[in-house]
């Protein structure tokens, strides 16, 4: 196992040992950019994440939210930003969350841990960003 995946993996257990369950994100976020972690991209359906990490790109693949063809929804901002509020008040696990941004027309979401902001993309050139406070990590 390489330094990347190792420092990956130690930084996500420790962020869910200390993560709130109402607006957890920006500890896993504090806790990641601490080990190194400078982005995430995650494609969806697919729910494939690549982290950005000091010590080189790691890929880690989660549970796909759709298969087979299927066509993509349109880009519902108000959805989107339902689907985050919800998460943010620790009323859906992150598959629920995954699931719900696709159904709202993300393909793409990309984490910029240094700049502390997630932009939400759709297709055709659609997107939104949304900050996230900065939390202290003891």
């Amino acid at each position: 196992m390489s330094t990347a995946i190792e420092t990956l993996l130690a930084a996500q257990r420790h962020a869910m040992s200390i993560r709130p369950k109402i607006g957890g994100f920006p500890t896993l976020a504090a806790v990641l950019r601490g080990a190194g972690v400078r982005g995430n991209e995650w494609t969806l359906p697919a729910a494939q994440s690549v982290y950005y990490t000091d010590a080189g790109p790691v890929v880690q693949m989660g549970t796909p939210v759709a298969s087979g063809v299927q066509d993509i929804p349109d880009f519902d901002r108000d959805a989107i930003i339902r689907a985050l509020r919800t998460d943010q008040a620790g009323q859906s696990t992150f598959q629920a969350f995954l699931e719900a941004i696709w159904r709202a027309g993300v393909i793409r979401y990309v984490v910029d841990f240094d700049a502390r902001n997630v932009t939400y993309y759709g297709t055709n050139g659609n997107f939104y960003v949304e900050d996230y406070p900065d939390v202290s990590i003891d």
